[in-house]
């Protein structure tokens, strides 16, 4: 009985899906690294309805990862910190800032390289362990704070979406792109104008989309980000279709599709002289974006908004807290991971930016942590 307690409570914590998610990152890292480390690297690649079991996870579950993405965008577009301009401009710049200044950071050390395509891996924050972070300081962490890292992880997500459909798409089958966006817009139909409820229609429209995508050239994932703004989100109605599927889709999400995401392309293996790696180009470029881009991105951004009075400073939210969030925004982690390899071919070179990843994520939440940490206590 205790255990089925103690099971509830883990499940309904927001800090539970980054504990089974670093946990899941361990283990991978030490399958990759232990004697059975060939047979660990088979696993993922056998043949799954003709292709391997790892494409299924990239690009098909992942699929229903940026379909949640999608559908935490549209209620912050509805009811949340985006609903007004004036509201959403400060989240806005900071992950503007917070995505340029990493890309501009990388090229500034890739630039005409065979790496230089990697530009986008230091531009993605990883919300879920950002927010569970940031969970971890309890009761002191005053809601405005969360409601903006909220809000600038969401678009930072969106902007990571944008870049992979624009830059990271293969040769585009027009075709199949255009039954794609057809579908897309056959489910808007039924949402605006017909004012369809059942989710049902939906689902099957998004699986069709789905297909269709995955054969575009564009990547797959792309079509769960289109679903999501297809699906009714009805304002005033405590439970709309896009708010149920929301519902159902967190745990799955958190517990099985970001676990088995991480389970199979994070077995970074380290090889002897490993360290050697960080002298390399593109891991200076993904350690100094993310650790430091981010931060400086974001602050930046914000503070030429606020300076200009174009927007200002929510409530409990001053420059030393901003500072720790940006901070936070420095942990890229999936998204990160998911760019990475898209924007290489070379499995070497992937295993290495995965290693970056989650060295400069692991700097991004130890300085974050302690910051807002030393800055909560001191300003009660």
């Amino acid at each position: 009985m205790k255990l089925g307690r103690w099971f509830k409570s883990f499940m309904n914590n927001e800090k539970s899906g980054g504990l089974v998610l670093v946990a899941c990152t361990l283990v991978s890292i030490i399958l990759a690294n232990s004697p059975i480390t060939r047979h660990y690297f088979s696993f993922w690649h056998l043949p799954l309805a003709g292709q391997p079991i790892e494409y299924w996870i990239n690009d098909g579950l992942m699929a229903i990862f940026f379909l949640l993405v999608g559908l935490e965008l549209v209620q912050e577009i509805y009811e949340g910190e985006l609903s007004n301009f004036k509201n959403a401009l400060l989240p806005i710049s900071g992950a503007m800032g917070g995505m340029l200044v990493p890309a501009a950071i990388y090229l500034a050390f890739n630039w005409g390289t065979t790496t230089q395509s990697g530009a986008g891996i230091p531009m993605a924050t990883d919300i879920a362990f950002a927010l569970g972070i940031l969970s971890l300081l309890g009761k002191r962490v005053p809601f405005s704070l969360k409601i903006f890292l909220t809000a600038l992880a969401v678009i930072d997500d969106l902007g990571a979406i944008i870049v992979i459909a624009v830059f990271y798409a293969t040769s585009i089958v027009w075709t199949n792109l255009i039954i794609a966006l057809i579908v897309f817009c056959i489910l808007l139909f039924l949402n605006k104008k017909l004012k369809v409820n059942k989710i049902t229609p939906y689902l099957i429209g998004g699986i069709i989309m789905w297909y269709f995508m995955l054969n575009s050239g564009i990547h797959a994932t792309i079509a769960g980000v289109l679903l999501a703004f297809a699906i009714p989100y009805r304002k005033g109605i405590s439970r709309s279709p896009s708010q149920r599927v929301q519902h159902w889709l967190h745990r799955p999400v958190a517990f099985i599709i970001l676990p088995l995401f991480a389970l199979a392309n994070t077995a970074i293996v380290i090889h002897d002289g490993w360290l050697q790696t960080f002298t390399e180009p593109f891991a200076i470029g993904i350690i100094l974006g993310l650790a430091v881009g981010k931060p400086i991105g974001i602050i930046l951004a914000c503070w030429t908004m606020v300076k200009l009075n174009i927007c200002r400073l929510p409530d409990k939210l001053d420059w030393k807290r901003l500072s720790g969030i940006g901070m936070l925004g420095g942990i890229g982690f999936t998204m990160s991971i998911f760019i990475s390899l898209l924007a290489f071919d070379d499995i070497t070179t992937i295993n290495n930016a995965k290693l970056m990843i989650l060295v400069a994520s692991l700097i991004s939440g130890i300085l974050g942590y302690i910051w807002l940490n030393k800055v909560l206590k001191t300003n009660k």
